[in-house]
C-alpha cells in the first residue's frame, strides 16, 4: 500500500516521514517500546505518557496463553495492553531463533494478528543467524520467502511487514528485497540482525542493511529488527532505517545498566547520573540504587534517553546535519567507527538519496572527504569549460589582472567558482589544518579539472599546494 508512507524531509538515506495505520499516524523514524505482556516493566499506558507513540509485543506469547488470547480476541489487543495508539506484533520468530520450533502454523499466527486488531502484522519467518553456510542462508530464505508469499495474498485489515532475511550474505539479503518489494508489503523488517548488534559488529550489520536497502528503493518503510540501544540510532537512520524495536530499555534495567547515546554503564560504578530526565533529576546515584523500584525507574531513564536520542536525530534529518551527528556518535566505539567507515563506503548510494541543498557543512575527520556533496562536485568538476589563463588561488584578496578565470580553492572540494563562496556546500567550515584525506580529494578534483580543460593555462597560488597538482 504505497499511500500509507509519506516522506517529508530526507538526509543521507535517512528521512522523516509519516507511516498511517488503522490506529493512527505516527512520524518515523520512530522507537517502539517493547511490551512482553507477562512483564510490562511500565505500562503501556506510562509508555505513552513518557512518549511512546507506537509499541510492539509479541503475538505468539498472546497467543500460548488461553487468558491473554481471550481477552484479545474478545476485546482487542489495544484493549488487552490498554494502549490507543498503533500496535505492532511480532509472530514468534524470536522464540523460534530461540528454542527451534514455535507451536504454531505460519497462517494461523498471521490470522491471529489480523483478529486481535494488530496495527503492523508480521509474518512467521525464519530469522537465519550470522555466519551459517550458504546453503542454509539459501535454503531458509527459500522457506521465508513461501511464507511471506502466502502472507502476501491474505486479505488484510492493517499492514503487513515482509521480514528481510539472508543472514550475512549481502547478495540474498538484496534478493530478498527486491523478491519482497514486488509483493507489496507495507513495511519491511531486516530481520536476523540482534546477534550482529549484540557482537557489536557494526561493519557486518551495515553491510546487510545498504544491501538490503539497495533492492528495496526509496519509498517504503524499513525496520531495524532489535535495534534498542541508542547508541545505534544514529547510524541505522543514516541507511534509511525508520522503525526501530526496542527490548534494551527493560532488558539492561534488569541487568542494572544506565543507556546512554554513546554507550551503557554500569549504574553500581557510577558516581553521577549525567542526564536530566525526570528520573536522574529527581534522584541521585546512590537514592536509585536503594530504591525499591530501582529496575523500573532505571527502564524508565533507559527510555526517556532513547526517545530523547530519536527526537536527535529527527531533528538533525530536518536541518541537514546527520552527518555531524552520525560522526559524534559513530566515535564513541571503535567498532561502531568500523561500521561508520563501512557506511563511507556506500557514499556513492549515499550522494543518490542524499538532498542538494542544505545550511552548511562541518569537515571533521578524514571520513567526511567522503561526503555525499563531495562526492557529488567531484562528479561534477568536469562539467567546467575554461579557457585561457586560469588562476586556482586559495587568496581572496590576490591580484587577479591577467586572467581570464579565477578559481577559489578549498579542500576538501579544490577548485570551485568565486561567485558560490557563501553557498552550500562551498561554505563548509574547515579547520586551520586540514587532513591528508582533504588534500587528496583536492587533488583529484583539479586533476580532473585540468585534464577536462587541456587548451586552458592553470597557474596555482596556494598556502600549500598539493601533492601531484601544478607539475
Amino acid at each position: 500500500m504505497p499511500d500509507r508512507f509519506e516522506i517529508l524531509h530526507k538526509d543521507l538515506a535517512g528521512r522523516i516521514g509519516r507511516l498511517n495505520t488503522p490506529h493512527g499516524t505516527i512520524e518515523t523514524p520512530g522507537l517502539m517500546p517493547v511490551v512482553n505482556p507477562h512483564q510490562c516493566i511500565i505500562p503501556p499506558k506510562e509508555l505513552a505518557h513518557m512518549g511512546a507513540k507506537i509499541i510492539i509485543t509479541n503475538s505468539y506469547i498472546i497467543h500460548q496463553d488461553s487468558l491473554l488470547k481471550a481477552h484479545a480476541l474478545k476485546a482487542g489487543l489495544h484493549d488487552l495492553l490498554g494502549f490507543d495508539g498503533p500496535i505492532m506484533t511480532d509472530s514468534g520468530a524470536f522464540q523460534l531463533s530461540v528454542y527451534g520450533s514455535v507451536d504454531v502454523q505460519p497462517l494461523e499466527i498471521l490470522n491471529f494478528q489480523f483478529a486481535i486488531q494488530s496495527d503492523i502484522c508480521v509474518p512467521l519467518d525464519i530469522p537465519t543467524p550470522p555466519d551459517v553456510s550458504a546453503d542454509r542462508a539459501r535454503s531458509e530464505l527459500l522457506e521465508t520467502e513461501k511464507r511471506l508469499e502466502e502472507a502476501a495474498a491474505q486479505d488484510r485489515p492493517a499492514l503487513l511487514a515482509g521480514p528481510i532475511q539472508g543472514s550475512t550474505y549481502p547478495d540474498l539479503r538484496h534478493r530478498a528485497a527486491r523478491f519482497l518489494r514486488d509483493k507489496g508489503f507495507d513495511v519491511y523488517p531486516v530481520g536476523g540482525v540482534v546477534p550482529l548488534m549484540e557482537a557489536y559488529r557494526f561493519k557486518d550489520l551495515v553491510e546487510v542493511v545498504t544491501a538490503a536497502k539497495k533492492g528495496l528503493g526509496s519509498g517504503v518503510p524499513v525496520h531495524l529488527f532489535g535495534a534498542g540501544h541508542p547508541m545505534v540510532f544514529a547510524l541505522a537512520a543514516a541507511m534509511g532505517c525508520d522503525l526501530f524495536d526496542s527490548a534494551a530499555y527493560a532488558l539492561y534495567a534488569r541487568q542494572g545498566r544506565y543507556l546512554t547515546a554513546l554507550g551503557t554503564w554500569k549504574l553500581e560504578e557510577m558516581n553521577y547520573l549525567p542526564c536530566s530526565c525526570p528520573v536522574c533529576h529527581a534522584h541521585t546515584q546512590k537514592e536509585l540504587m536503594e530504591s525499591p523500584q530501582k529496575i523500573k525507574l532505571l527502564a524508565m531513564h533507559n527510555l526517556y534517553i532513547s526517545l530523547q536520542e530519536m527526537e536527535q536525530v529527527k531533528q538533525c534529518i530536518h536541518e541537514g546535519s546527520l552527518w555531524e551527528l552520525l560522526e559524534s556518535r559513530c566515535r564513541s566505539h571503535p567498532r561502531m567507527l568500523d561500521g561508520y567507515k563501512r557506511l563511507c563506503a556506500e557514499t556513492e548510494w549515499l550522494e543518490r538519496l542524499d538532498t542538494a541543498t542544505k545550511s552548511t557543512l562541518f569537515y571533521l575527520s578524514p571520513q567526511s572527504a567522503s561526503r555525499p556533496e563531495v562526492i557529488r562536485y567531484s562528479r561534477r568538476i568536469d562539467r567546467f569549460s575554461l579557457c585561457g589563463n586560469v588562476l586556482i588561488t586559495d587568496d581572496h584578496e590576490a591580484d587577479v589582472s591577467g586572467y581570464d578565470h579565477v578559481l577559489h580553492f578549498k579542500p576538501p572540494f579544490g577548485p570551485y567558482p568565486p561567485e558560490l563562496s557563501e553557498t552550500y556546500p562551498f561554505n563548509a567550515e574547515v579547520p586551520e589544518e586540514l587532513d591528508c584525506a582533504a588534500q587528496e580529494q583536492a587533488a583529484k578534483n583539479t586533476k580532473r579539472l585540468i585534464e577536462a580543460n587541456p587548451e586552458a593555462n592553470f597557474s596555482f597560488r596556494l598556502r600549500h599546494l598539493p601533492e601531484g597538482i601544478g607539475e
